[in-house]
């Protein structure tokens, strides 16, 4: 039997008349809101024999701002014999629902116009009470729970198909049983085995493996050092063509643009120092420039700290860059009802990590780990613990200043073969990954 209820159109309930006036006309009402949503309602353990003494009542979820929970529906029938409940999300939804839209009709007979609105079904399950007269129970009864009587129904009453549920359900749940003794049983005899320290020394050792991770795939085997960070890596080959248009005016930039980019701040040192020594060979300066402006963008991407929107990342980046950047290098959270891409502190020790396999890459595997630190705004310690993480050898070198006088640089070099691979400092990743 099905009965539909339109909430907010008063005493004009129902479905289509069985008479359709020849001149009626269809109006369809649009999406339905809140106080025009129209419910089909069938009811599971038989026919409706008078729609006319039944009960509803329609309950709608409080938190209207998650997408997933504001669309969810309980609705409750009441009769004289018996109470009913359907929802619309759950194991007892409809599947229906999500496959096809329901429509119901109202004729107004006095304009001829049928009114069509949007309508969900649910299927109406009986609802019978956990509580039973007192003088009848006894105390095996009293003992049950309210899944124990459902299953005692079922075990009676029930169809072939909820008895095979039923079996399979008490076979999973005795399965379970055994296997947590089990896992006990092993738990304890591996404590006694091998004592508390060795295990929490074994715990700490698979932590610090997960600070791995954040690194891009090192291939510790390599003969040379370009392939043990490979480029493909980094850049796939589509989006190594896509920074092609991009990159131009890095590709193209002259030694007046350099000293403007000086003046106004406008990129980092790391940049400018690789933009003043930018090889002659077409081929290679466009190889220089594509992942130079590709560094410059992964800078400029981990000082942000939530990206709202695609456009966020200005409108000279490629849709396949940005594609990856939101995928790689960000988290998806929820918050105040809408969905966003957070970089949380351990997304931006990856793109250090990637920042400085780009920068290897650019100047021949040996970078100054000093000015990139600056231009990252790391601390000295942070900045050497991810390149030793990373398998470069730390070295010191003197540098001239413009204002005159020398100070002291770290230099990462890549080199075959590798020194012995170092653990992210898990102290520091538990105080902050800056």
């Amino acid at each position: 039997a099905l009965v539909a209820l339109i909430p907010g159109l008063g005493d004009r309930r129902g479905a289509m008349a069985a008479e359709v006036l020849p001149s009626a006309k269809w109006l369809y009402c649009g999406e339905p809101d809140e106080s025009q949503r129209a419910v089909l309602v069938q009811f599971s353990n038989g026919k409706l024999q008078n729609p006319d003494n039944m009960r509803f009542s329609l309950y709608k979820n409080k938190d209207s701002t998650n997408p997933r929970k504001k669309s969810q529906r309980i609705l409750a029938a009441e009769t004289d014999r018996l109470s009913y409940v359907g929802t619309n999300f759950g194991t007892g939804a409809l599947k229906c629902n999500t496959l096809c839209r329901h429509f119901v009709g109202i004729l107004n007979k006095t304009s001829g116009q049928m009114e069509v609105y949007d309508a969900e079904l649910f299927n109406m399950q009986p609802l019978f009470s956990d509580e039973s007269v007192e003088s009848e129970l006894t105390p095996e009864s009293e003992s049950k729970t309210f899944r124990d009587k459902m299953d005692s129904c079922i075990e009676a009453f029930g169809t072939t198909k909820q008895k095979r549920a039923l079996n399979s359900r008490r076979m999973n749940r005795v399965g379970n049983e055994s296997l947590n003794r089990a896992v006990a049983k092993a738990a304890e005899s591996i404590i006694d085995t091998k004592g508390v320290t060795a295990l929490v020394n074994d715990a700490l050792h698979d932590n610090l493996q997960d600070d791995s991770l954040c690194l891009p795939p090192c291939h510790a085997d390599a003969a040379k050092p370009e392939d043990v960070y490979k480029f493909e890596d980094v850049l796939s080959p589509a989006e190594y063509e896509a920074l092609r248009s991009p990159s131009e005016a890095f590709r193209n930039v002259t030694s007046e643009e350099i000293l403007k980019m000086i003046e106004e701040n406008s990129h980092c040192s790391f940049v400018i120092e690789a933009l003043k020594s930018l090889p002659s060979s077409e081929e290679s300066r466009d190889r220089q420039a594509r992942c130079i402006w590709f560094l410059d963008t992964l800078i400029k991407f981990r000082a942000q700290k939530v990206i709202k929107r695609k456009s966020a990342l200005g409108p000279g980046v490629p849709h396949i860059i940005t594609t990856k950047l939101l995928k790689h290098f960000t988290c998806v959270t929820y918050n105040n009802g809408s969905l966003r891409n957070l970089i949380s502190d351990s997304m931006k020790a990856k793109i250090i990590a990637y920042v400085i396999v780009l920068a290897l890459h650019i100047n021949d595997f040996q970078i100054d780990l000093t000015l990139l630190q600056r231009d990252l705004k790391l601390s000295e310690k942070r900045m050497l613990e991810i390149a030793k993480a990373m398998r470069l050898k730390i070295s010191k070198r003197k540098v001239s200043l413009a204002a005159g006088g020398e100070e002291e640089h770290r230099l990462g070099t890549l080199c075959i073969p590798l020194p012995p691979a170092q653990t992210l400092d898990r102290q520091s990743k538990r105080r902050r990954l800056t």
